[in-house]
């Protein structure tokens, strides 16, 4: 469970521009092409004060740009570093840990760039873990601002490394510094975002399937990145049926909690949602301790528990129980409600 309090405020030093026109139509231009969007040195710079400062213009000194990536190709020395190499990437420090991989922050020998080394350990047995594969194959394809970019892969025989860009943080991390909900307007600014990354990737028939703020990074002039993708699913790969184990507990829909493999980008929408709500008031919306039926309980407690009239088909759905009942404390959440209708009207 989150505990994140309220302690304080997120303030606003400079209110948040409207989209201008000229930002409109780059993201259009981003959505139908494969080009990355790329936004004007003057555009991104972001300012976290001790109160979570909002957005404020880049500074001269720092608006130069920086080199373009290339790949190392003199052939005067068959020894210098290469891309697809192991010896090309330098270990600074180890990030974080999984069961099957470990996250170490890293630096390229090739252009001196800061990466993150994700080194997955390959079982003789096994073979190489299919989320990895999944994330490598999905993330080749994707160039987006909001997509976490893929620099390089290495294999060997005892690992797979995935090489990405060097993001400072993620979403959970930066709600956790400022408790009591962020800033409306830094709300807006994170979730357009993450509705722009996610219409990239749903136009492109891939659903991410594991949206949490531990998955959202944010880089230190407040982009936000959907990254870890080893649940993602292309959509265009024939299948009967999809898997109801997907998305962190707290994020997953009550269609797929009741057993429903037949979802589609609704899926992710639902944690965009749980998501919206968490960055407001501080605390995940519904952050079940137990098992599936305890989440569906914190879930129905709010929205009431559904029917064949409110939700048709739900009485076929493999794990709802006709006449089980909730009682409705909506009202424990309403003065959330209104503080994202009173965002709509704003934006």
């Amino acid at each position: 469970m989150s505990t994140r309090s309220c302690q304080g405020t997120d303030s606003v030093v400079k209110p948040l521009d409207t989209i201008p026109e000229d930002k409109k139509v780059r993201v259009q231009r981003t959505q139908s092409g494969f080009d990355p969007f790329e936004k004007p040195a003057s555009q991104v710079k972001r300012v976290h004060s001790e109160n979570n400062a909002c957005i404020s213009a880049k500074s001269s000194s720092a608006g130069k740009e920086s080199p373009k990536l290339r790949r190392h190709s003199s052939p005067s020395s068959p020894t210098s570093p290469k891309f697809g190499k192991a010896d090309s990437y330098e270990k600074l420090e180890k990030l974080g840990e999984g069961s099957y991989a470990t996250v170490y922050k890293g630096k390229s020998k090739v252009n001196g760039k800061l990466v993150a080394l994700k080194v997955i350990r390959l079982q003789e047995e096994e073979g190489t873990p299919f989320t990895a594969i999944r994330e490598a194959s999905l993330l080749k394809g994707l160039k987006h601002a909001n997509i976490v970019l893929l620099h390089d892969i290495i294999h060997t025989k005892e690992t797979l490394t995935l090489v990405f860009e060097y993001v400072h943080t993620d979403l959970c991390q930066y709600m956790d510094k400022y408790p009591g909900g962020l800033h409306p307007d830094n709300v807006k600014l994170f979730l357009f975002q993450l509705l722009r990354g996610l219409s990239y990737i749903h136009q492109r028939y891939i659903l991410h399937r594991d949206l949490k703020p531990q998955n959202l990074l944010i880089s230190d002039t407040g982009e936000l990145k959907l990254a870890d993708f080893g649940l993602a699913r292309a959509k265009s790969v024939p299948s009967h049926t999809y898997s109801n184990e997907v998305v962190t507990l707290w994020y997953r829909p009550p269609d797929v909690l009741l057993g429903s493999t037949d979802y589609s980008t609704c899926l992710d929408m639902w944690g965009v949602g749980c998501i919206f709500i968490e960055m407001i008031q501080g605390v995940a919306a519904f952050p079940g301790m137990k098992d599936i039926h305890d989440q569906l309980e914190r879930i129905f407690l709010v929205i009431g528990t559904p029917s064949e009239d409110s939700w048709p088909g739900v009485n076929s759905l493999p794990h709802f129980k006709p006449g089980e009942t909730f009682h409705d404390a909506s009202c424990t959440m309403r003065w959330t409600w209104n503080i994202t209708a009173e965002i709509a009207r704003k934006n």
